[in-house]
């Protein structure tokens, strides 16, 4: 990739002292002393937003199993089938995946909404493309297609007959004189199992806003993860015809909303849109895959590209941006926005955060410019443009989401103000003191993503000791690379988890899962049944995450409030989505996980 000369001061058509106070001002506005406890979970008297599983009839069932197995894999989704399929090649084959969906998928099989696409591009994304002989047909698929390919590596892999669909995990509860987890379930399983894999990924549990009066709300609702067609009709490409004589609210304007409202805008009587915060909408450009690039592509040809655009989006330097799309253009111009306190072409770290600061700046500007030129009411753009930093919130491409917009049936309801919607009414929503009646409120809200660990999965674990996993993080995550944790013997995770980040989730997911079946064999071969991290090997891990986490704390303090900065409670928390992974990002993460394995010692590991 050619460098980009320096933007200096003397280039711009902007005051940066100013832009700068816009979004202090922007982010306090928006600042909640509650922070990510300003959401409800879905559990309880909420559970059915997230359990009930619209795809599906009701009323499974099955006997239940008391068997014991080498391997428990808890998900379905890409983690989980990344982790079957480097198990299987370790050599081990008694494993059974637990999956609360009724298929392979994970995200993938509960996200249905219309319009729902991947936002990395198909070819680096979706996973296994090579092993399983598979070319997705766009460059950015949509949702059906990536569904039917996590179905396909289960099928490619043999995983089916290893499967217990329906079923959540209650408990793990480590058997110290058997040592073997007994994993409990909601079908009243009590599985063995030598090893378990936690592999649920951070998409897996939706959120509610806590608004009060939420329960009055007489009309219908729905969470965007858990599409309700019966009542919208149509299905993932639009269409939504049983919309036409409903007025509906969308609650939330991030990736999911930017990817479904062009399509309740296109459908319903009347879309009411609440926003508190803007989102960054870059253009999308998706097209078909080219059949002549694909005749040109060498084995490995995944993999490489895969590190490449990691490269790109971490800043480090490439011949050849193999990618070049929206994210890596972001990334190209900007190099690094949160600096990692390296010297970048001689330039000290002050001075390449400076004019990272002015390349942030700039290409915000071309986003607000963006908006501008697309939404005709000039009131209404002001309102959509975003005022913070590039990666303050995940970038969102697409190509209609601004001109639904223009729509005489869509209505912008900024409650930027009130930091949120006021209330929910038995009749519909009061923002800025005025109830809006609706027939529908659907929520567009996310996910467990940065809030505390024990709000992000269903079942508790229990280790040596009868030692609570919640107890033992109450004060933040403690693991070795992200993996494992110190008196919780054969337990691993795949996941975001002190680890390597990379926008590209499957990309971590494919080093986790190499790496912890690299451990599992290595045991085997050893002649030992049990492993886990020593203390000293733990305790130096977390202070390496927690000394990166520091460079990253004045950026995430200018931040407007989203999960990437537990809402702007980031200072308080000790765990969270950036403060939490590896700040050297997921290439130099994955090259020292190599090194690790390469040296052979399996540093920072006891093994019994």
């Amino acid at each position: 990739m050619a460098d980009n000369p320096p933007l200096q001061v003397s280039d711009l058509d902007f005051d940066p002292d100013a832009l700068r106070e816009k979004y202090r001002n922007e982010r306090d506005k928006r600042l909640r002393s509650d922070g990510d406890y300003q959401y409800v979970e879905t559990t309880g008297k909420f559970a059915h937003y997230a359990e009930v599983d619209p795809y599906v009839a009701p009323g499974f069932t099955r006997p239940a199993l008391t068997d014991e197995v080498e391997v428990v894999i808890i998900g379905g989704g890409f983690a989980g089938l990344f982790a079957a399929a480097r198990l299987r090649e370790a050599g081990l084959k008694d494993i059974r995946i637990i999956e609360a969906g009724a298929d392979f998928g994970g995200t993938w099989y509960w996200s249905r909404y219309p319009g729902c696409q991947c936002d990395i591009e198909s070819y680096t994304y979706i996973p296994l493309l090579e092993e399983t002989g598979y070319m997705p047909t766009m460059r950015y698929a949509y949702a059906p297609e990536i569904f039917e390919h996590c179905k396909r590596i289960g099928r490619h892999f043999g995983l089916y007959d290893l499967a217990l669909f329906q079923t959540r995990v209650r408990e793990l509860r480590w058997d110290e004189k058997l040592k073997r987890w007994i994993v409990r379930t909601n079908r009243d399983d009590a599985i063995k199992a030598q090893f378990v894999v936690t592999a649920t990924g951070p998409l897996s549990k939706p959120k509610l806003p806590g608004i009060p009066g939420i329960e009055d709300f007489a009309g219908h609702t729905f969470h965007t993860s858990r599409w309700d067609y019966e009542y919208t009709g149509g299905d993932t490409t639009g269409g939504l015809r049983k919309l036409a004589d409903k007025k509906v609210a969308i609650i939330g304007t991030a990736s999911t909303s930017v990817q479904c409202i062009p399509h309740l805008a296109a459908s319903a009587k009347h879309l009411y849109v609440f926003q508190r915060t803007p989102c960054s909408a870059f253009p999308r450009d998706n097209r078909p895959t080219d059949a002549q690039w694909v005749k040109t592509l060498k084995p490995g040809w995944q993999q490489e590209r895969i590190k490449n655009f990691n490269m790109v989006v971490t800043g480090q330097p490439v011949e050849v941006d193999l990618v070049n799309d929206g994210w890596t253009a972001i990334y190209g111009r900007l190099q690094s926005v949160v600096p990692l306190g390296a010297n970048k072409a001689g330039v000290q770290a002050e001075e390449a955060a400076r004019l990272a600061e002015l390349e942030d700046f700039k290409r915000m500007n071309g986003v607000r410019a963006r908006i501008e030129r697309i939404v005709k009411d000039p009131q209404r753009a002001e309102l959509l443009k975003p005022w913070f930093r590039v990666f303050c919130k995940r970038p969102t491409f697409h190509d209609d989401y601004l001109d639904a917009y223009n729509r005489p049936n869509v209505s912008l309801v900024d409650v930027s103000e009130s930091k949120g919607v006021e209330r929910i009414t038995q009749r519909g929503i009061v923002a800025g003191g005025v109830e809006y009646e609706v027939d529908c409120i659907i929520f567009a809200t996310g996910y467990e993503v940065s809030t505390e660990f024990k709000r992000r999965v269903d079942y508790q674990t229990y280790g040596i000791g009868g030692q609570s996993l919640f107890d033992y993080w109450a004060n933040g995550r403690r693991t070795l690379h992200g993996h494992s944790t110190h008196g919780f013997p054969n337990l691993f995770n795949c996941g975001v988890s002190q680890n390597g980040l990379s926008m590209n989730f499957s990309s971590m997911y494919g080093g986790q899962a190499q790496h912890i079946a690299y451990i599992i064999k290595e045991l085997r071969a050893r002649g030992s049944e049990c492993v886990q991290p020593t203390r000293e090997g733990e305790a130096a891990w977390v202070e390496t995450i927690r000394q990166l986490a520091r460079r990253n704390a004045e950026f995430l303090e200018q931040c407007t409030p989203g999960f990437y900065n537990n809402d702007g409670k980031f200072k308080e928390r000790t765990a969270g989505f950036l403060n939490d992974a590896y700040g050297e990002g997921i290439v130099k993460f994955n090259e020292l996980m190599a090194q690790w394995r390469a040296k052979g010692q399996l540093d920072g590991l006891e093994m019994w």
